[in-house]
Formats: structure tokens, C-alpha cells, sequence
């Protein structure tokens, strides 16, 4: 699947996760480095976000992920805060 595709499938099963949570979506990235391919999800919300709302995000679009099966190659899943530093 191209990235692009990937991205935005991604993109639309995370909105029913994030809106009941109250958060918002920075970014999704599809990208391989060196022979792996990772999907990262950056979330926010005021104040930040924290490790337990990551991993429930992560694990939440990971059960979607796995039975919507786009993603044909081995990938990686990230689900993190964009940091201080946000776009």
C-alpha cells in the first residue's frame, strides 16, 4: 500500500479513538528506515499527554489495524506525544 493510502486509512480509524478521549491528531508518518518499516502516530492534548493514553491509543488502533489488515508489510507502531518541539 502506498504511504499515502496508509495514512490516511490510519488516519480515519483513529478519529473514533482520539474524539471520546478528548484528543487531538499531530501527525501520522508511514516511513521505512534501514528494513523497517514504522507507522508513528503523534497525539496531543492541552496539558500534554501521557504514556497511559499512548498506550491505550496504541493498543486500540493496533486491535483496528489488525483486522482491517492494511498494511501488507512487517511494521513497527508508535503512538507518542509531538513534544515540546510540536509542528
Amino acid at each position: 500500500m502506498v504511504s499515502s493510502q496508509v495514512i490516511q486509512t490510519t488516519e480515519e480509524l483513529l478519529r473514533p479513538i482520539l474524539e471520546p478521549k478528548k484528543l487531538e491528531l499531530v501527525d501520522v508518518e508511514y516511513v521505512k528506515e534501514g528494513k523497517n518499516w514504522f507507522l508513528r502516530v503523534y497525539i496531543d492534548k492541552p496539558g500534554g499527554v501521557d504514556i497511559t493514553e499512548c498506550g491505550e491509543v496504541s493498543e486500540e488502533l493496533s486491535e483496528k489495524l489488525d483486522s482491517t489488515d492494511p498494511i501488507k508489510e512487517a511494521y513497527f507502531l508508535e503512538v507518542s506525544s509531538p513534544g515540546v518541539e510540536r509542528p
